[in-house]
Parts: C-alpha cells; structure tokens; sequence
C-alpha cells in the first residue's frame, strides 16, 4: 500500500479515472471547480476527455451522448448547478444510462434535490454520502461499478469540507474487473443493418409499434424496488444498548462520531448511526439499530430533511427529534459554528440528560 497526502478534489478526480472515467463535462461553480480542474488536468493524459462547458446543461448533455456510446461517464457542480440539470437526470434515467454525477453541495441544505429528485417523473437515483476522503474514494469506484451493473445514476454527495481536506490515503490503482457487455449502447457498428439500436426515455422499442408507457414505467419501479433491496448501507456504532441515538450523515457526521466515542468511553448509553447511502435510505436497518432506544437526535444542517427518512423508518417506535440547524459561514459553503465538536457534546449531553431523566421518572 502507497499513502499520499492528498486533497479531496484530487483524490475525487484521480479514483474516477482509476474506476474507468473517459469523458467528464461540467461548468465551474465552488467547491465543484477544483474537482473540475484535476479532471481537465489528469484524465487527457489517460486517453480521457474532460470539457469546461459553457454551462450545465451543456455540461450534462455531453455527458449523456457520451454514455450513449458506452462511455463511462460522469458530471456534476453543485446544488445550484444541479438544479439546472433536473430534466436531463429524469431523462436519463429512464434511459437507462449509467451516469455518476459529483454534488460537491454547500453544505447538507440539498438532501431533499438528491433523494427526491427535482425533475419530473418517477425515477431515483442511487446517492452515496462519504464521511471523508478514504471512504469517497471507495465510493467513487462502486459508483461507477452500481451505475453500470443497475443502468442507473449514481449521485456522490461531498461538500466543501470533502473537497477541501487533506486526508493521508491510498489511491494506488486498483484492479478492475471487465466492464459489463452494453449491449444497448449506440457506437455506430449496426449502422445500415436495419438492427441500429434505440436509446430513449420513453420505451420505445425498435420495430414495435407505438409504445406501452405504463408496461415501461412499471418495469423501471421494479428495478428500483430490486435497489431498494440490494444497495442500503449504512453506519452503527454502540446501538446494542444504547438509551440514545445521534444519527448524521455526511462529513458532518464524523464530528458527531467523535463525541459519541467520547462520550461512550465516559458510560454514557448513547449510540450512533450514519446513513451511507441516502437512497435508498437503509430504514430497516436504522429501524433495527434504534429498537429499544428512547429517543434519536438528528443532526444535520439544515433545517430538517433527513429527518423524515428518519420517522418514515422508525414509523414511531421511537422519537426523532431535531438536533442540528441551519449553519453556515459567510461565503454559503456549509462550514458554520454547528462543524463544533464542543457545540455538539453540549447539544448531545443536554439531550441525553432530558432522555435520562425522563426514563428514570
């Protein structure tokens, strides 16, 4: 094994290129920019193309043609950015094309864009949260390995902080395994045969006549339930007997973490729990980490997302009540006063003292 000390960004670009990335496209907007700038500096010199295009929805619409080649592919910006790109991702979607796309968010306000969708239709995209540069290198590969293996997007939601890091990691290449057979994909060897393939999103097929959207949305609900079933991961630590559950997700769930760990080796019975992946949110799981608990807290900064994912799972075998808030700094990236290891033990202590007391009641 061979360490570097290395930037989020840089590490983000060169574990896409590792995992097989040959085309990127994506307009500059902080901190998406420097993932950005390591793709335009790296992926040429690995027979890769990476494009600053005049926009997102340019940016998103090469991405697309190039994952209709066979491509493995990937995109991406911010919140703001993203917002841009809603119509192409339903599109995608139920097209079938395998597209990562990098939210370097500012901060968790967008929890909401990435698990619910913003574009139209019925359509989820598989979204992996890392808590830190190590575990989004890992989850750049299995992005692209999910994207190919369901025909789906894969969404890697960082931040500034992920971005923005140094962490001492492992980014030697890594063997991979042959790329799925595509089939479907239109590189131009069928062209005059009369059997040229059709990518679309409507369910058209070749040679049929007219088209049977409700036999076609119907088949896609079923790919996603088989994801729902297969791909929730998810974080527990010290749940076996805990009277307290912290649950975060992302970067800032590693600062809760650390003062639950702390606070465990002190004999408090607090637990904590981290949804990896935020869809399909990992609920049976959540729900049996948290059987028995007297209440979860759930920090996250916003101003109460993930908390419904949380209630939906519980479905009231236990509280969940908010513990985060809205917290930023002045430039709107998310690193604000709550990222306090301090702030979240007085949050933690005071809300486990409430839980106690009332169970000694």
């Amino acid at each position: 094994m061979s360490r570097e000390f290395v930037e989020g960004a840089e590490a983000l670009a060169r574990a896409a290129i590792d995992a097989g990335c040959r085309f990127f496209a994506g307009y500059p907007m902080t901190p998406f920019t420097e993932v950005l700038d390591h793709m335009a500096e790296k992926l040429p010199a690995a027979g890769g193309v990476c494009i600053n295009a005049e926009s997102e929805l340019e940016a998103v619409g090469m991405a697309w043609g190039a994952l209709a080649t066979g491509a493995r592919a990937a995109t991406g910006s911010v919140g703001q950015g993203l917002s841009l790109m809603q119509e192409s991702f339903s599109e995608i979607t139920r097209a079938e094309l395998p597209l990562v796309v990098f939210n370097m968010a500012r901060g968790q306000s967008d929890y909401f864009q990435s698990t619910r969708g913003g574009g139209h239709g019925d359509y989820y995209h598989i979204i992996l949260c890392p808590i830190d540069i190590h575990e989004a290198i890992d989850h750049v590969h299995l992005a692209f390995d999910l994207a190919d293996h369901w025909r789906n997007p894969v969404q890697i939601y960082g931040d500034y902080l992920l971005g923005h890091t140094w962490e001492s990691v492992d980014l030697s290449p890594r063997p991979s395994a042959p790329l799925p057979p595509k089939h479907w994909a239109l590189d131009g060897s069928l062209n005059g045969t009369g059997r040229a393939r059709n990518i679309n999103s409507l369910g058209m097929t070749k040679g049929a006549k007219g088209i049977d959207p409700e036999s076609f949305w119907n088949r896609l609900q079923g790919k996603f339930r088989r994801i729902q079933s297969a791909e929730a991961r998810i974080e527990t630590e010290f749940t076996e007997d805990a009277l307290y559950i912290a649950a975060a997700f992302g970067t800032a769930a590693k600062f809760v973490r650390h003062v639950v760990r702390e606070m465990r080796r002190e004999g408090y019975r607090i637990g904590y729990v981290r949804p990896i992946t935020l869809w399909p949110f990992p609920a049976d799981a959540f729900k049996q980490a948290a059987r028995g608990v007297r209440e979860v807290g759930v920090f996250e900064l916003n101003g109460g997302q993930m908390i419904e994912d949380v209630r939906l799972s519980l479905l009231g075998d236990a509280p969940a009540v908010s513990i985060g808030g809205i917290s930023s700094d002045t430039s709107g990236f998310g690193v604000g006063s709550l990222l306090n290891t301090a702030r979240i033990r007085e949050i933690l202590e005071r809300n486990y003292a409430r839980v106690a007391a009332r169970r000694a009641a």
